[in-house]
């Protein structure tokens, strides 16, 4: 049966912040999840959580901090609302598009102030509604744009994956 929600954790299995995919998906079936499966070790889980998808999100981010030690975030999204995001995709077929999906839809003034900002490695930057479209012309590596500047500028925080990920995610999900 196909994964109702694609479900990212921010920031794992980077810097030293360990969350096994095994365990990851052990967690999201103790807590009623059903269809449960992960895709790549960065934080990405497929699964139909049982009741509301934002309260499940909750538990699952208080589950990873009671038992690793550390809060990072949790934010879900339908297949379909993904796959919306991938055909509006700001940048067309850029070879270094992201999508930074937000904990919720920033100030408009906010998003167009800091859309229109120089970070000096030639992003191009859009908030289409509770999603943050980035190009990394030159690469991701190099970038000044961090989830820290990004949470002070709009408010809000989120955790990003690229164009073909985010693909990937939405096509694993439906099967």
């Amino acid at each position: 049966m196909p994964a109702s929600r694609i479900v990212l954790i921010r920031a794992v299995n980077v810097g030293g912040t360990k969350l096994p995919m095994v365990r990851l998906r052990q967690i999201a079936t103790e807590l009623g999840a059903d269809d449960v499966s992960t895709y790549i070790a960065s934080g990405n889980l497929l699964c139909t959580p049982p009741g509301d998808p934002t309260e499940f999100d909750r538990a699952l981010e208080q589950a990873i901090s009671a038992e690793f030690g550390y809060f990072r975030e949790v934010i879900s999204r339908t297949p379909d609302e993904i796959a919306a995001a991938l055909a509006a995709f700001a940048f067309g077929d850029a070879a270094h598009g992201h999508l930074y999906f937000l904990t919720g839809t920033p100030n408009a003034a906010a998003a167009d102030e800091f859309c229109a900002r120089d970070f000096g490695n030639g992003e191009r930057l859009a908030v289409i509604g509770r999603d943050l479209h980035i190009d990394y012309r030159n690469g991701a590596g190099a970038t000044k744009l961090t989830p820290k500047l990004i949470e002070r500028a709009l408010g809000v925080t989120g955790t990003g994956r690229n164009l073909r990920t985010s693909s990937t995610l939405v096509e694993r999900a439906r099967t």
